[in-house]
């Protein structure tokens, strides 16, 4: 998709610099086929692309120097939110620098900016931090070391060990606590959780790969995006868009010629958001000695729009069974915290 992708650039360590390491950015128009009924370009259209810059960037620097070749895989996505809508025409400027490097891991920001060619107008849309680890192209089992970035100071790799510990301990959590499956239920009542809940089975053909022969973490996104999508209109029967994405975790491969099944189930609602939790499991149904697996799992938030694109109050849901019920209360603990720190720090009273 990054076709008009720019060559590679070393940022120059100076003065008041805060990481050496490389950049690199791209532009891509918009076009139909990116976008929902209402002109405005899918979530996971923008996901994708900002997998593909994190891939090439982690890529690229993983091979920098001499030693075995590696591809960069995607490990994990923080939470990443759709600060400004994007819509068909508009061209996406996508960035993404590397900051910061464990031994086996590195951590990369994406920024996304929409321009309108017509007026020259620039919003910025999105930014993304994403984990990629480097796999070697002799063994896809393999992880290989990466290459240090150079600091100017040493709170920057101290602030950045510090969130490399945060996402490995959540994105472990999150593997063990994610062992259901959503099943379907005969004749739902409307606003449950059984009647907007969808999936989609995919075969993995060799497009959606990478030359190792497993699913690139841009595709499973925007399939993920696409289930999680189906849930919030059906849910609210009206245009909707992606607000925002909770940490995306992917705990395993996904070879070429796997089955996966995205399936998705609203956990919660708020007066004007829907929270969607999607899981992906994957069936090698090529290999008998290997069972189903859980391979990426994520929370959506998505909002409802009316034809003008204004905000529009959500259908409440209704939690039945008991495990309905926690999920919705742990859905309104993530919605409170994340409301919370939009607003920022309480005025101290007098």
């Amino acid at each position: 998709m990054l076709a008009l992708w720019r060559g590679a650039s070393l940022k120059v360590l100076r003065k008041g610099a805060d990481v050496a390491c490389p950049r690199e950015r791209a532009k891509l128009i918009m076009r139909p086929d990116d976008a929902n009924v209402a002109g405005n370009v899918h979530g996971g259209t923008i996901l994708k692309m900002i997998e593909e810059a994190g891939a090439i960037i982690s890529t690229r620097h993983c091979n920098s120097q001499n030693g075995e070749r590696c591809v960069a895989a995607l490990a994990r996505v923080e939470r990443t939110d759709f600060l400004s809508p994007m819509c068909i025409g508009e061209v996406a400027h996508v960035s993404a620098e590397i900051t910061y490097t464990s031994k086996h891991s590195v951590e990369v920001q994406v920024n996304v900016m929409s321009e309108n060619i017509l007026t020259g107008t620039k919003k910025l849309t999105n930014k993304a931090t994403l984990w990629y680890v480097p796999l070697s192209l002799k063994n896809v089992d393999k992880v290989l070391e990466v290459p240090p970035v150079v600091y100017s100071r040493q709170e920057q790799e101290e602030e950045g060990r510090k969130r490399y510990e945060a996402q490995k301990l959540e994105r472990m959590e999150t593997k063990w606590r994610n062992g259901d499956i959503v099943q379907p239920v005969p004749n739902p009542e409307p606003n449950t959780v059984s009647y907007s809940q969808s999936s989609l089975i995919h075969l993995v053909g060799p497009s959606d790969c990478t030359l190792h022969g497993f699913v690139h973490g841009g595709v499973t996104m925007k399939l993920m995006d696409e289930v999680a999508g189906i849930v919030a209109a059906r849910h609210c029967k009206t245009n909707i868009v992606t607000a925002s994405v909770d940490a995306i975790n992917f705990h395993d491969k996904i070879r070429k010629g796997c089955v996966i099944t995205i399936s998705g189930r609203m956990t919660f609602t708020s007066n004007k958001s829907m929270e969607i939790e999607v899981l992906v499991d994957a069936d090698p149904v090529v290999d008998n000695s290997q069972k189903r697996y859980r391979a990426a799992s994520a929370f959506f938030t998505y909002v409802s729009l009316s034809q003008e694109g204004k905000s529009l109050p959500v259908p409440q849901l209704v939690p039945e069974t008991e495990d309905e019920k926690k999920r919705f209360e742990e859905g309104k603990g993530r919605y409170l915290q994340m409301k919370a720190k939009r607003q920022g720090p309480a005025e101290p009273q007098p």
